[in-house]
């Protein structure tokens, strides 16, 4: 029997191409987005099924669940991969700018899990990979702690559940990536700003100015996180906590080698 696996925010980058590239290998795929009504391209595929579902809201996220096990009859692997980024001085953030970045990246696979905690253990067991950054395992660049407070919380919530669901047979994964081509980073990232307030601008436009250089050797190809999710969806890989990509290894040599005063500061001066 082919196994199934739900994955959130597919509709473009690496949601859409894990998507794809589960179905290539035989798994039925229960692929939700918030605008399925939109999407063309998965839609060739037999194997997939969209689903409506944004993660910041919990109906919809448990009526997603129970139509994707009815269409399949058992999830087997769940991928939390949906995602935004905020960033922006944080004295310049709007509050709700703060509660979307939570909401979405922190409260999004919390809903999801507890939409799929009481299949996973009526059956016996499953797997959650959470789609995790660096950047949740340390700093790289400024004005990104609302970005980098979700992906900490993500890491710190994944870390707590494996005490309670490891004896229900219940797996949990971290991806730690780094940048990847492709994504359209820039074109999802929401900025906070202020037009009376001027002392973070020059930061703010080094900042800028540095991310949208063309995609180069920092950038790594999105099939690289593909094949670490896909070997762990089928146990070729079992680590807890998987580092994707130069940039993030790089980073986390450097951050593992020195004090953390001395880490900022490194972090601090690149962007000066």
């Amino acid at each position: 029997m082919s196994k199934t696996l739900l994955i959130t925010g597919t509709s473009s980058g690496l949601g859409k191409l894990t998507a794809i590239h589960f179905a290539k290998m035989g798994w039925n795929v229960a692929a939700t987005m918030r605008t399925p009504e939109k999407e063309t391209e998965l839609t060739a595929y037999s194997n997939i099924q969209l689903f409506k579902m944004d993660v910041t809201d919990v109906d919809q996220v448990q009526t997603a669940a129970k139509q994707a096990i009815d269409a399949f009859g058992t999830i087997d692997v769940v991928v939390n991969n949906a995602g935004m980024g905020t960033y922006g001085a944080l004295e310049l953030a709007e509050e709700e700018a703060i509660d979307w970045q939570f909401a979405v990246n922190t409260r999004g696979p919390i809903n999801v899990i507890r939409a799929l905690l009481p299949h996973f253990r009526a059956n016996g067991g499953g797997m959650f990979i959470n789609i995790s950054s660096f950047m949740g395992v340390t700093s790289a660049v400024p004005l990104g702690s609302l970005y980098n407070m979700s992906k900490f919380a993500l890491e710190g919530l994944t870390e707590g559940l494996y005490y309670e669901l490891k004896p229900l047979n219940i797996e949990l994964r971290l991806v730690e990536q780094g940048g990847s081509s492709g994504n359209n980073f820039m074109n999802n990232m929401v900025w906070s700003t202020n037009p009376d307030i001027h002392d973070y601008d020059e930061l703010t436009a080094r900042l800028k100015k540095r991310l949208e250089q063309p995609e180069g050797a920092d950038a790594d190809d999105p099939q690289t996180i593909v094949d670490v999710i896909s070997d762990l969806a089928t146990g070729k890989n079992r680590q807890f906590r998987t580092l994707v990509g130069n940039a993030a290894h790089e980073l986390m040599r450097l951050r593992q080698s020195v004090p953390i005063e001395e880490y900022l500061e490194t972090m601090r001066k690149t962007f000066l």
